[in-house]
C-alpha cells in the first residue's frame, strides 16, 4: 500500500536583472535632418544613463525604423502630412542594478524635458536569474512538506509511513508577486511523493 501526497515550497525573491526598453520617435521632412535628430536624442539618452552610473556595456540600441508616410497605403497627396518621415528608435538598458534602473525610470521626466518623446510602447522587464541557487533548499522543503502530509494521512488511517516509492520534483514557476511590484517574484515548486504505508 502507498499514498500519493504533494508538498509545496514557495519563496518571495527580488529580481536581479532589469531590462528597460526605451522607445522614442522623431519626425522630419528630410532624411539627413531626421538622422541628426535621432543621433541627438540617442546622445542625450546615453548621457542620461551614463550619468546614472550605468556602463556603456549595459546600453544597446537598434537602428531606427523609418517610415515614409508617402509610401503608405491610402496616402492623400492633397491632404498631405506635417512630416514625411517618422523614425522609431529603441535603446535598451540591461543591468543587474535593479534599484538603479528603478531610480532611472523615476527620472524619465528628465528625458521628456530634454525633448525626447518616449513612446507608450516602452517597457520594463524584471527577471530572477538565480534559481539554481535556491533550487536544492526548495526541493528539500517541498519534499519535507509532502512527507509530513503522508505522516498525517498515515496517522488518520492507522498506518505508518515507510520508504519513498517514487518522487516527482515538478516544475518551478516564477511569477510576479503582484501587478504593483514586478521587481519581486514568487518562486514555487510542487513535489509529488509516493510513500509506502506499513502496519503500525
Amino acid at each position: 500500500r502507498y499514498v500519493t501526497v504533494k508538498g509545496l515550497s514557495e519563496r518571495i525573491v527580488e529580481a536581479d536583472l532589469a531590462i528597460w526598453s526605451i522607445v522614442f520617435r522623431n519626425s522630419a521632412n528630410d532624411l539627413e535632418e531626421l538622422q541628426r535628430d535621432v543621433d541627438d536624442n540617442k546622445t542625450k539618452l546615453y548621457n542620461f544613463l551614463l550619468g546614472m552610473d550605468f556602463s556603456e556595456s549595459e546600453i544597446s540600441s537598434m537602428p531606427p525604423q523609418i517610415t515614409d508616410t508617402q509610401s503608405m497605403p491610402y496616402f492623400d497627396a492633397g491632404r498631405g502630412r506635417e512630416y514625411r518621415y517618422i523614425a522609431v528608435t529603441k535603446v535598451t538598458l540591461r543591468s543587474n542594478n535593479v534599484l538603479g534602473v528603478k531610480k532611472a525610470m523615476e527620472r524619465a521626466g528628465d528625458l521628456v524635458s530634454a525633448g525626447i518623446a518616449i513612446g507608450e510602447d516602452s517597457s520594463t522587464q524584471f527577471s530572477f536569474t538565480k534559481l539554481n541557487d535556491i533550487k536544492p533548499e526548495m526541493i528539500a522543503e517541498a519534499t519535507k512538506n509532502a512527507r509530513e502530509a503522508a505522516e498525517q494521512f498515515a496517522r488518520d488511517s492507522g498506518s505508518r509511513v515507510g520508504a519513498i516509492r517514487r518522487a516527482n520534483q515538478g516544475y518551478f514557476t516564477i511569477d510576479d508577486r503582484d501587478k504593483g511590484s514586478p521587481d519581486y517574484k514568487s518562486v514555487r515548486v510542487v513535489t509529488t511523493v509516493e510513500c509506502f504505508l506499513t502496519s503500525p
